[in-house]
């Protein structure tokens, strides 16, 4: 199965290829103050199943210690973020509109400020093979 999405005003178009590795949200300060929402909604791939497209001239990236965050230049549209301490690629939900999102956990549920209850598991910080504790936490 294979996904076209992009940003905002066209500029740049990506695709991605079978299936996510995992699929949730993300309560963490620092993906809610980049996405302006209480929550992310994430869709881990790895990265050899994320292609751009179209418009590499128009990416821009924002880089912090554990993240690489890609945008448009020309409309500011978010397309990904990549992760390399947990070797996988968030392609923001909202980018590929033909997916069908089923979320499956929240991570860094700890910071979260929306409380959700949808009966997902709810970690403190990530899974432990992706480096976090692996904690759930209750609703």
């Amino acid at each position: 199965m294979t996904h076209v999405g992009g940003c905002y005003c066209g500029a740049v178009t990506l695709e991605v290829s079978g299936a996510p590795e995992a699929m949730g949200y993300c309560h963490c300060r620092s993906c809610r103050l980049w996405s302006g929402d209480p929550v992310n909604a994430f869709t881990f791939w790895k990265p050899d199943d994320v292609r751009i497209t179209s418009g590499t001239e128009s990416i821009a990236c924002q880089k912090t210690p554990r993240c690489l965050r890609k945008y448009c230049r020309k409309c500011g549209g978010h397309l990904m973020t990549i992760h390399p301490p947990l070797g996988l690629i968030d392609v923001f939900a909202a980018t590929l509109p033909t997916l069908v999102f089923e979320p499956g956990v929240h991570v860094n549920y700890a910071e979260t400020v929306l409380p959700m209850k949808d009966g997902l598991p709810k970690l403190k910080d990530f899974l432990a093979e992706f480096g976090g504790s692996g904690e759930t936490m209750g609703d």
